[in-house]
C-alpha cells in the first residue's frame, strides 16, 4: 500500500489548501475557468478523507484547456489518463505523493456532476457523511489495494448520489465514469 494510501481525519485546512490551489488555477490560465470548486471528501467539514484535494473546474469546450497545460505543469499540475472519457484530469504529486487532483469538465455539464451533488449532499446530511466515513476507513483497515478502493465504494457512492440527484429532481445516473 502506498504511503499516501490512508484515510485522515477532517484537516480544517484542506478548505485553505483548495482556495489557495483554486487561486494560483485562475491566475495562470486567467479566462479558461468558467467555474471551479473543491469537491470530494475534503470539501465536506468533518468528513475523513483521503489527504488529497479534489477540484473541480467547468471550461466552455475540454479542447480550451490544452494551450494552458504548460501554465497548469508550472503549478504541479500535469496531466494523467485514467480512462475517464468526460473529462480531463490533473494531478498534482509533488514528490511524488498526490496532493490534488484537478477534474476539468465541460461547462454544459457542471450543474449536474456527481462529484458537486454528491458534497452538497454530505454536507447537508452528516449522518450519511459519518457511514461513508466508516466504510472508506473500513476498506483501507481490510488492505484493499488502492486500485481496488474506488471499487469497493462504490455501491454506498451510488446510493447517496442516487438519493442527491432525487432531492434535486434529477434522475439516477451511474457514478462510474471509466470508459
Amino acid at each position: 500500500m502506498s504511503a499516501d494510501f490512508r484515510i485522515a481525519d477532517y484537516d480544517p485546512d484542506w478548505p485553505r489548501r483548495a482556495a489557495a490551489a483554486i487561486d494560483a488555477l485562475r491566475g495562470a490560465a486567467p479566462g479558461l475557468f468558467m467555474e471551479i470548486e473543491h469537491i470530494g471528501s475534503t470539501a465536506v467539514p468533518g468528513l475523513a478523507a483521503k489527504p488529497v484535494i479534489d477540484l473541480m473546474a467547468a471550461v466552455r469546450d475540454l479542447s480550451h484547456t490544452r494551450p494552458h497545460e504548460d501554465a497548469l505543469a508550472g503549478l504541479g499540475f500535469h496531466p494523467h489518463v485514467n480512462g475517464m472519457t468526460d473529462r480531463l484530469l490533473y494531478v498534482r504529486a509533488p514528490d511524488g505523493i498526490r496532493s490534488h487532483v484537478l477534474h476539468v469538465v465541460s461547462l454544459k455539464s457542471w450543474p449536474h456532476r456527481n462529484q458537486r451533488l454528491l458534497r452538497d449532499y454530505l454536507r447537508s446530511h452528516p449522518e450519511e457523511a459519518d457511514r461513508y466515513a466508516a466504510l472508506k476507513r473500513a476498506i483501507v483497515a481490510s488492505g484493499t489495494a488502492p486500485g481496488g478502493y474506488a471499487a469497493a465504494k462504490t455501491p454506498l457512492v451510488q446510493e447517496l448520489t442516487d438519493r442527491a440527484r432525487a432531492e434535486r429532481g434529477l434522475p439516477p445516473e451511474p457514478v462510474w465514469e471509466k470508459g
